[in-house]
């Protein structure tokens, strides 16, 4: 009965892992980039939904690399380029502009987020249920007045200030040029899960932005509308919500179950499954862009190590009773 419960966890691990398996694609639908040309105007007229969170200025003239859609290949005419070891596409629109430059809210909404992130420095997400949308400001400064989390805005409210080189994602050997990192995407921050291609924090991905639910945020402002209900967005299927916290809840059912029946059935070498299958799913997690995945391999090793130790242990031999 034991073996057979251990090979069931198993094939749900396997279950679990197929199903996570992800095609990429290596181009996605391209944007037009849209200036702030008219940003003081747009937000000077209070009859309007939505708002730029900057203020105009001549530097939008300048080509920025970072526009909705576009993947991080380089190319000659960009002299500010992103590095990546994998194809991966813009799920925002980057706007550049000196450290301490003031963020507004894009409409009415509530915070939900505000807080460090990361490659974001400050991050500030903000929820706005009248449009089902929800918008993404990364780059902030930790170090400058910002709003906190649970705050209602009001559309063209200052919530935060850009943040300098060594802060805004950046380190004093890795600066990062000043600039907004400015995200649109139809739902609320609670329809997305936190891991994964489908993150609600998600900035460069490897899965086409317009097929996950975020919008170009140019295009959006400047519409100024909304449809009857709000934006439509995409379905998350179960997997892509809970596939990791499933997967590791399934890794302690399986190890559980396989240290149970290996020392049963003095078969010790079966606590080498456990670790073997938390490297490869750490490797494919990790490929995936599953934040935190990275501690799965660890993890793997410690338990191959423990199930090797296991395996080499000679048994001690039970003492004999003599007459």
């Amino acid at each position: 009965m034991s073996s057979l419960r251990l090979w069931i966890s198993l094939g749900i691990l396997v279950l679990l892992l197929t199903a996570c398996s992800t095609q990429y694609p290596e181009t996605c639908p391209s944007s037009t980039p849209v200036g702030l040309t008219n940003a003081n105007e747009i937000a000077s007229d209070d009859s309007l939904l939505f708002r730029f969170p900057l203020d105009e200025s001549p530097i939008d003239d300048n080509l920025y690399f970072g526009w909705f859609g576009v993947s991080n290949e380089c190319t000659p005419d960009i002299v500010e380029c992103y590095e990546f070891p994998e194809r991966k596409f813009h799920a925002a629109e980057d706007y550049k502009r000196p450290a301490g430059t003031p963020v507004y809210a894009m409409a009415d909404g509530i915070i939900s987020y505000s807080g460090r992130a990361g490659g974001y420095g400050w991050l500030i997400l903000i929820d706005h249920p009248q449009a089902n949308l929800y918008s993404l400001y990364g780059h902030l400064s930790p170090s400058r007045w910002k709003l906190k989390a649970g705050t209602d805005v009001e559309r063209g409210d200052l919530i935060a200030y850009l943040g300098d080189a060594d802060e805004n994602g950046g380190s004093k050997e890795q600066p990062l040029v000043p600039h907004l990192h400015f995200g649109i995407r139809a739902g609320q921050i609670a329809d997305y899960p936190s891991r994964g291609e489908w993150r609600y924090m998600g900035g460069w991905i490897k899965l086409c932005p317009q097929n996950v639910g975020w919008l170009q945020p140019s295009v959006i402002i400047t519409s100024q509308e909304i449809p009857a209900g709000g934006y439509p967005q995409p379905k998350v299927g179960f997997l892509t919500r809970l596939g990791f916290d499933l997967f590791i809840a399934s890794l302690y059912t399986v190890g559980g179950a396989v240290f149970i029946v290996a020392n049963r059935k003095k078969t010790r070498f079966l606590l080498l499954i456990p670790g073997l299958v938390a490297v490869v799913a750490g490797i494919i997690f990790n490929h995936r862009g599953v934040t935190r995945s990275n501690i799965l391999p660890v993890i793997g090793i410690l338990i191959l190590a423990v199930g090797i130790y296991y395996s080499i242990q000679r048994p001690t031999p039970k003492p004999q009773n003599r007459s």
